[in-house]
């Protein structure tokens, strides 16, 4: 974990041996080495050159985009960039999406239908179909739901704001603090994060949640982060996970605890492509986008923000002790719910939404 384009190298090296000292001079050594930044962990040149977003220009193909909510490989939002900037270029184009992990193309009869009339030019009508097709949560993969698109027209933002304990179970709800409540999380990335969001209470994450939803809630596009924190040491790191409580053990469907998951540099508070040491003790506010989903939480269940700082799956792995603490006056998360907040406070009544 925290590796970078080199290891994906020496994995994958292949080819005629005759060039591979070749390759591991030249390419290994000075191109990768020399460009992802391993120190910094900043957004560069060398990334952005293999950024297709940036590769856009002269892409002119119709495309069906087939892609999975919980690929922890190639991220969702991957193709969800791409998709946006296609349609705004006018460009013909699908989005399939299922619940499970990496691969999983969409049903053949999609498929058929798409390259019947791009590859062959036949005036089926194509085109006035849905572009959405996403894979309900109790379905087969060959049975997708129509939409009208992606992100699902229908949501809109609702902003939701921890508060009580977080070190047990706090609350999420629509009403904010205005005083100031910071509280303190122990960084241990020997725990795995399963184990943090399954735990009655923890020094070593902060988790807020809702009521018990009386009705379904439907959430679609990409819920953002807005967080104010400070570090003991000059580097930390900052995961956060939306979960789907009460966690469910391991014997389960892939979606039914996570939701989605997002993670942060702190040293890149002001850009992305420029870091700097913390200051210990010091307040910064970052605002970031957590993974494209679209799922729905079923009536009973409780959706949950857990705050965490090393996630073993994903990030470096620090020494323990970093302390991170979060000031929950200027820590919210922006969810996109069908429905907007109509819909939520159905679901989660107004004598439910927290002070």
């Amino acid at each position: 974990m925290g590796e970078d384009i080199d290891v994906l190298y020496e994995f994958i090296a292949s080819g005629d041996p005759e060039f591979r000292e070749h390759c591991d001079c030249e390419v290994r050594d000075k191109e990768l080495h020399g460009g992802f930044d391993r120190v910094n962990g900043d957004y560069n040149e060398f990334w952005a050159g293999r950024d297709y977003l940036n590769k856009l220009e002269n892409y002119k193909a119709a495309t069906l985009m087939s892609h999975a909510f919980n690929d922890w490989n190639v991220m969702p939002e991957h193709s969800v960039r791409i998709y946006e900037a296609l349609k705004s270029k006018g460009i013909p184009c699908q989005a399939f999406f299922h619940q499970g992990g990496h691969g999983g193309p969409p049903p053949m009869s999609q498929m058929n239908r798409w390259f019947t009339r791009y590859l062959y030019g036949v005036e089926n009508g194509v085109e006035n179909d849905p572009k959405a097709w996403i894979v309900r949560e109790s379905n087969s993969r060959r049975k997708p739901t129509a939409y009208d698109d992606y992100p699902n027209p229908a949501a809109a933002v609702v902003k939701l704001f921890p508060g009580s304990d977080g070190r047990k179970v706090g609350s999420l709800g629509v009403v904010g603090t205005t005083a100031e409540a910071k509280q303190t999380l122990i960084d241990d990335v020997s725990i795995m994060g399963a184990d943090l969001a399954s735990a009655a209470e923890s020094n070593h994450r902060l988790l807020f949640a809702t009521d018990v939803l009386k009705e379904d809630i439907h959430i679609s596009g990409t819920p953002r982060l807005n967080i104010k924190l400070a570090s003991s040491k000059p580097a930390a790191n900052l995961s956060v996970w939306l979960v789907s409580l009460p966690w469910d053990g391991k014997s389960v469907r892939i979606f039914d605890n996570v939701i989605t998951r997002g993670w942060a540099d702190p040293q890149n508070h002001k850009s992305l492509t420029e870091s700097a040491p913390l200051v210990p003790g010091q307040f910064y506010e970052l605002s970031f986008d957590l993974q494209p989903d679209d799922q729905v939480i079923p009536a009973g269940r409780q959706i949950g923000l857990m705050i965490f700082s090393s996630d073993r799956e994903f990030t470096l792995w620090p020494e323990p002790g970093t302390e991170l603490a979060v000031d929950l006056s200027g820590t919210s998360i922006e969810l996109p719910v069908v429905g907007g907040m109509e819909k939520f406070e159905a679901s989660v009544p107004a004598d439910n939404v927290y002070r």
